[in-house]
């Protein structure tokens, strides 16, 4: 078929022959689209024959096209004012309904004045390639809902380290944003060397197989500076042998140390208490056992100094041992506090009543001239129900502990204060004092452990106080120790009108049953 009638019949059949071997299905258009050849290719892939197709428009013939052609969807005018080469990919549904794809790539073939003659319009089927691009976008976006709905936290970086990727778990956990990522490098995430070191440790095939880092605990660093505990798995991708990226899964340790930590307390309270429940039994029975030989010591000592001459060189040596009696028996009344086998009167009062008498009733007031007592106590109201004896007993016992700790010289500071959601009242007694050894917290609240020398302590002092805080409902602990001091904290439940009413009502219960 004739394109130029200038060109000859040699060349011509040269074009034909190239236009025949085309791999593709292939037409020749005018420009106003009408069809003027066809190559053996596109005949045998739609099946139809030269004849049937030449002289009519490719929207005749092409599926989806239709009566109309709209110029976004076929770029064929365009080739036209153009005069350049345009391609499109086109969605279409063919006859059996199924869909397909193809890629129409538009060539312009030019006249001695430079116009558009011609058309080549060549199509290939790139249905199956759509069908990968489709299936991959599907799973390129399940795989982003997954990383983003995890509740781990999943963050993803160069071999620059520069961060990539990082899902909203992670961005809480770091405290930065995914539009701030590429500004950020994952040095940035730990504290200066972890990050080196952890390559180090990927990089290392003994620790977790190549390129692996299992379950490991670090320290992260928050965009507010704050050190994170976490555990961390990571691992290096790979592009065959070459090392293109990292990632890592974190999680936040907080909650679960602070759980340990609850659990762990809750144990060791657990453990004393079991400790202190047998001793207490042990105290109670010694108690009985020595007071009454004591009561006697006492008594014939006493008649003895009575009918003794007051120059009896014996008399000095009969008062000690009257002394040291009163001293044993204060050591057997501490024991029958510490196992609570003495009597319990509860009365309701205010925490800042209870601390002025307190430290009212220390006898030895001479203690406090080299001590300044400083009083931070609340306005709020705090009312207690327990034992205001034994709990006067426990303020003293902390209050000259506190003064043997700074050797009579330093400031003692009580502080109440109340948490009246959990419906607590609290009371801190802190010294300036040298502070207690890590080694002995464990054991200050065991009877009978003191530091102090011989003949100054009995260490019932504070296994005593622990006992009657906790007779009374409430808790005692260390907050804090240091050269600086020390603090006492003691937790009492506040006392409401409700607790009568919930008396009254139970004793209500037992009289209808």
């Amino acid at each position: 078929m004739p394109l130029d009638h200038k060109i000859s019949e040699e060349e011509l059949d040269w074009r034909l022959r190239v236009f025949e071997s085309l791999s593709f299905p292939t037409l020749i258009l005018k420009p106003d689209k009408t069809i003027v050849a066809a190559n053996e290719r596109y005949l045998e892939k739609f099946n139809v024959t030269l004849e049937s197709i030449v002289g009519k428009t490719c929207h005749e013939v092409f599926y989806g096209c239709g009566d109309k052609c709209p110029r976004d969807y076929c770029p064929l005018p365009t080739v036209v004012e153009d005069r350049q080469g345009h391609s499109t990919i086109n969605r279409i549904v063919t006859e059996d309904g199924h869909e397909a794809w193809e890629d129409r790539v538009f060539s312009p073939i030019l006249d001695e004045e430079g116009n558009v003659k011609y058309i080549i319009d060549s199509l290939r089927d790139v249905t199956r390639l759509k069908t990968l691009e489709k299936e991959l976008g599907e799973t390129k976006e399940f795989l982003e809902q997954v990383i983003d709905s995890s509740p781990s936290a999943i963050m993803a970086a160069d071999m620059k380290g520069q961060i990539v990727v990082i899902n909203p778990a992670a961005e809480e956990l770091f405290g930065y944003s995914a539009k701030t990522q590429r500004n950020l490098n994952v040095e940035d995430m730990y504290p200066p060397g972890m990050a080196r070191l952890i390559m180090r440790k990927l990089r290392d095939p003994s620790i977790g197989g190549k390129g692996k880092l299992p379950s490991t605990k670090i320290t992260i660093t928050n965009a507010r500076g704050q050190e994170i505990p976490a555990e961390l798995t990571a691992a290096i991708i790979y592009e065959g042998d070459r090392e293109t990226a990292t990632m890592g899964i974190f999680h936040d340790l907080r909650d679960k140390m602070a759980v340990e930590a609850k659990l762990r307390a809750a144990q060791e309270n657990l453990v004393q208490a079991e400790k202190m429940a047998s001793l207490g039994q042990l105290a109670a029975g010694v108690a009985h056992e020595i007071n009454n030989p004591l009561t006697g010591i006492l008594f014939y000592s006493n008649l003895a100094l009575e009918q003794m001459e007051p120059d009896n060189p014996l008399r000095e040596h009969l008062q000690y041992v009257i002394e040291d009696v009163h001293r044993c028996k204060d050591i057997v009344k501490n024991l029958l506090a510490y196992s609570r086998q003495t009597t319990q009167t509860k009365d309701i009062f205010h925490l800042n009543t209870l601390v002025e008498q307190g430290l009212g009733l220390i006898r030895d007031q001479k203690i406090f001239r080299n001590v300044e007592v400083v009083r931070e106590l609340s306005d709020h109201m705090m009312m207690l129900q327990a034992d205001k004896n034994q709990l006067n007993q426990v303020i003293i016992n902390l209050v000259m502990n506190a003064v043997d700790a700074m050797d009579g010289k330093g400031k003692i500071t009580l502080r109440t204060w109340r948490d009246k959601g959990a419906n607590k009242a609290f009371l801190e007694v802190a010294d300036t004092g040298c502070g207690i050894p890590e080694e002995n917290l464990p054991k200050i609240f065991d009877p009978f452990f003191t530091t102090k020398e011989l003949g100054k302590g009995t260490g019932l002092g504070l296994s005593t106080a622990y006992g009657i805080v906790k007779e009374n409902g409430g808790e005692i602990r260390v907050k804090e120790t240091g050269p600086e001091g020390t603090t006492f904290l003691i937790e009492m439940p506040m006392y409401t009108l409700t607790d009568d009413m919930n008396h009254t009502n139970g004793h209500n219960q037992e009289d209808e049953v």
